[in-house]
């Protein structure tokens, strides 16, 4: 009896001190943007804006140049597709669910420039010239990948599973067809299992796109990745390369925790995301009781797949899809 009561005093106990944690980050969060507080923030916001405008002018420019921190290899990054477009002049292939890395001819990074640890005898297989592409373990595997890969020291057992898929091979003044067959030759250079070439097909028509992609998500596949094949290398977003997927995902960043209810008492129920064009709304579902007890930290950024927007733009049918590593 006793036993049971000191249990239930334990959950009580633990439940508490989680609506306590997340009402001070709730209130933590909610400070941060009231109106009138701050004013040392806000003096500081006020100095930068005319850099903050900027940048928006900057990003809305055709090229929009994403240069990444540390001096890293500039990305072509997809936009969605858009069904009037013609398929026939793309050239297609599985959209995989991996880590993008870039290599440079000395060094493996992230998008965003910040290097990645990779066992030296991974790096020695790699060419002189400029690689872009996935670091991959295999469909339904990104969670194991991503613990391997982000490690300051990384293990060789868990990096012997990785594969590099390359896809293209940035150069300026190429075309992605002239690209990618130099991607081939410089894969076939290396000879190691390890650096793969992404195969890219074709269609003939919008409905065997249709058909191409039902087909990569039966067996277990993210979507599909299009490449203009006459289009030249440009950083950035660009209109050439298009993602295709069944459904819409996003990036959020986590303003606050919400204490759970019912079931879910004592451990995280929601979290009070922000979109990139600064709609607020809660993500209550897709998350695993892994998730509930250690929830994403305020201030980081989750992925999360929705299915259209409601007329004030918030994302409808919202569920959690992954945590967004530091990259």
């Amino acid at each position: 009896m006793r036993i049971q009561n000191r249990t239930a005093v334990h959950a009580r106990s633990h439940a508490q001190i989680f609506r306590i944690k997340a009402i001070t980050l709730a209130i933590a969060s909610t400070l941060a943007w009231w109106p009138g507080l701050g004013r040392a923030a806000k003096h500081v916001s006020a100095q930068s804006a005319p850099k903050a405008q900027k940048s928006v002018r900057e990003a809305n420019q055709a090229s929009q140049e994403a240069r990444p921190a540390q001096g890293g290899a500039l990305a072509e990054w997809a936009t969605s597709w858009d069904k009037q477009l013609d398929a026939r002049i793309y050239a297609l292939s599985e959209k995989l669910d991996g880590i993008r890395a870039l290599w440079d001819g000395k060094k493996l990074r992230y998008r965003s420039g910040r290097e990645i640890a990779a066992p030296a005898w991974f790096l020695a297989a790699l060419p002189s010239e400029a690689l872009d592409g996935e670091l991959w373990m295999g469909r339904g595997s990104f969670d194991h990948l991503s613990a391997a890969v982000r490690k300051a020291q990384p293990v060789d057992e868990e990096w012997r599973a990785v594969r590099y898929m390359v896809f293209d091979a940035p150069a300026t003044g190429l075309t992605f067809r002239q690209r990618y067959q130099r991607a081939q030759e410089l894969v076939a250079a290396a000879q190691t299992h390890w650096l793969v070439l992404v195969t890219q097909g074709s269609v003939g028509a919008a409905q065997e796109l249709t058909e191409r992609l039902q087909s990569v998500v039966d067996q277990g596949g993210e979507g599909l990745v299009l490449h203009h094949w006459d289009a030249l290398w440009q950083p950035g977003r660009s209109n050439a390369v298009r993602k295709l997927k069944p459904y819409a995902d996003e990036e959020g960043r986590v303003l606050a925790l919400i204490a759970g209810k019912g079931q879910f008492e004592g451990q995280m129920g929601g979290l009070l995301l922000e979109t990139p064009d600064k709609k607020r709304f809660t993500l209550g579902t897709g998350f695993s009781q892994a998730d509930r007890r250690t929830p994403p930290a305020v201030g980081s950024w989750v992925t999360y797949r929705y299915r259209g927007r409601t007329p004030q733009g918030i994302p409808r049918f919202a569920s959690f899809l992954r945590l967004r590593g530091e990259e």
